[in-house]
């Protein structure tokens, strides 16, 4: 699908940018509120990009 469909394919290279950010929080032994804020918003980012892209391989299956 990342060959076929460019916005799955977009979708995809924002789910890896989002991970690579939440790493950073990974690595630290504490997080302020303001961290903790922001690891909670990604990680939410991150979820509905991951629920959009599992719809598109549904739809793709269904096609296919």
């Amino acid at each position: 699908m990342l060959r076929e469909n460019e916005e799955f394919k977009k979708l995809h290279i924002q789910h890896q940018k989002l991970e690579k950010e939440l790493e950073k929080f990974k690595d630290k032994s504490f997080l302020t509120e303001n961290e903790k804020l922001k690891e909670k918003e990604l990680k939410k980012k991150k979820l509905a990009l991951k629920d959009r892209m599992y719809y598109l391989m549904r739809e793709y299956r269904k096609s296919h």
